[in-house]
């Protein structure tokens, strides 16, 4: 039997809207976006701030957003904040969104963003009660379904095939080679430009966020961007000082042609440097498994420890599967642990200058305690 809950009155003017779970658990609230419906599995992200870096995330691709954050559209949409050209987000759940929104460099409200990106999104939702639903039973399909029809939805997400298995790369990655020379945002500046490179990194585009490409540009990198599938040989031509692996959504294990190339690769000895989904699939490559987490972890505001230094971490996380840390290889040492569920957040390759990072460093609203990640690129290519 289904379990409705709702914290809305409804009012006149206003478009309902349902969140249905596919255990049969239903959320009654207002649309404050796309019309229509949407499907698929659904995550909750802590983060206070940077909603619109979140929904613009490549990562995010077939996942519907809960924010915890109990005020979400406080600062607008600008044009300059996002990190892609446009919202990957499946949908949004949130608490509340103000009517008014207050920024200096807000262009637009989030809901007439939502509207114009076509995303579907729900608002007056208990998202306390939501998050403690799916960290107690895991991650799972949702429908956000807009009007009355609770049948319908709870249909609708019990219909869904989930991410297993599923190459979502193949839908986020650029179609063709492009040149990235843009550096981060400053205050009174905005985004700068690299006029004076130092490397030459390939940047393979399994998703990536434009903040990780500003980074390498920020340290006097030319970064050429491939699609996904471009092969080794053809990287390799492009006379790269280091190789770099984005990350993305989906099932890692069914990149099976970027594991291949990350193979080739590792065996020429290039320098490479993964995030995210780059990182398991490096994993992959040296010949560890992965495996689809209960929860998956999402937010700003995760522990992460150093185990060469000791030092805690507070990262940025966006993944929902997760690298097996006993199926290491003895020439593969883990780098990094998750000090909220103990799950492996980095490897460094003994016998090849390669390593990767399980979350996302960035230089935006997230921390920045993992930046010097990139740093540790530049010293391998300056070593080459």
């Amino acid at each position: 039997m289904a379990h409705s809950s709702s914290i809305f009155a409804y009012q006149k003017g206003v478009e309902p809207a349902i969140l249905a779970l596919s255990d049969g658990t239903v959320f009654r609230g207002r649309s404050i976006g796309a019309t229509g419906h949407s499907i698929a599995e659904i995550v909750f992200n802590t983060s206070m701030a940077g909603y619109q870096e979140i929904l613009t995330d490549p990562g995010y691709t077939q996942q519907i957003i809960t924010l915890t954050y109990p005020h979400i559209g406080n600062s607008g949409i600008n044009s300059e904040d996002g990190e892609s050209d446009k919202a990957h987000a499946a949908g949004l759940v949130i608490r509340s969104c103000p009517e008014q929104y207050s920024n200096f460099r807000a262009e637009q409200s989030l809901p007439d963003y939502l509207k114009a990106n076509g995303i579907v999104a729900i608002s007056d939702v208990d998202t306390r009660k939501l998050a403690r639903i799916l960290r107690d039973g895991g991650a799972q399909a949702a429908c956000i379904l807009v009007g009355d029809d609770e049948a319908k939805a709870i249909e609708l997400a019990k219909a869904y095939a989930g991410l297993e298995g599923q190459d979502l790369v193949k839908t986020v990655t650029c179609q063709a080679l492009k040149q990235w020379s843009q550096t981060s945002w400053q205050l009174g500046q905005g985004y700068g430009e690299l006029s004076d490179a130092t490397y030459h990194v390939v940047a393979y585009d399994f998703g990536v966020k434009s903040s990780l490409l500003r980074l390498l540009a920020d340290r006097k990198c030319r970064v050429t961007v491939v699609p996904a599938n471009t092969s080794a040989a053809d990287v390799l031509a492009l006379n790269p000082d280091g190789v770099f692996l984005s990350n993305g959504p989906g099932d890692p294990a069914a990149c099976d042609y970027a594991v291949d190339n990350t193979k080739q690769l590792l065996e020429q000895r290039v320098p490479l440097f993964a995030i995210g989904l780059g990182y398991q699939i490096l994993a992959l490559a040296t010949g560890a498994k992965t495996f689809k987490m209960k929860l998956g972890n999402h937010g700003v505001n995760h522990p992460v420890k150093d185990l060469a230094s000791g030092r805690v971490h507070i990262t940025t996380q966006n993944h929902n599967y997760a690298v097996d840390a006993d199926s290491l290889e003895a020439t593969v040492k883990p780098s990094h642990v998750s000090l909220f569920d103990g799950s492996l957040q980095g490897i460094k390759l003994t016998d090849r200058p390669a390593f990767g990072f399980q979350g996302h460093p960035v230089a935006t609203t997230a921390p920045n305690d993992e930046v010097m990640l990139f740093d540790q690129f530049i010293n391998l290519m300056a070593d080459k």
